[in-house]
């Protein structure tokens, strides 16, 4: 099978760069799969899971995402991501207590600014919940 080079980049790290055969991201109108040789592409992505089919390996790469930029091209795709966690790095409770964090900060917000910021927390903290309720749908 066809090959494609991956890399998932946010704002603090490269978190992924390797080959895929197949990718799954959550674009804005619905998820989005996509094989070697796609036709180039640009979209938002919203927050979630996105999932990699790595050749030799039969378990999928999860990384979530709490939003940003994907672009394909024929045999390279880039995720730009606001905030990007590899799957086997997530956590629950940490995922749980920081979706609280953001909501309370949400809640006390005084203005544009830290409005801003909270919803950037809320979404990095629901993409890392969205995926760890995959991974627990997938194993079960």
């Amino acid at each position: 099978m066809s090959k494609m080079h991956v890399e998932v980049v946010s704002t603090e790290e490269l978190i992924y760069s390797g080959e895929a055969e197949f990718l799954v991201a959550p674009a804005l109108e619905g998820e989005i799969g996509v094989y070697p040789r796609h036709v180039p592409l640009l979209t938002r992505i919203k927050p979630g899971v996105l999932r990699m089919t790595v050749p030799g390996s039969k378990e999928e790469v999860l990384v979530a995402v709490s939003g940003g930029m994907l672009e394909v091209q024929p045999t390279h795709i880039t995720v730009l991501a606001d905030t990007a966690i590899r799957g086997e790095d997530l956590d629950e409770a940490r995922a749980n207590e920081a979706k609280r964090a953001a909501e309370e900060s949400l809640q006390h917000a005084t203005d544009d600014l830290s409005t801003a910021k909270a919803h950037a927390a809320l979404a990095a903290a629901i993409a890392q919940l969205k995926a760890l309720d995959y991974l627990k749908k997938r194993v079960h």
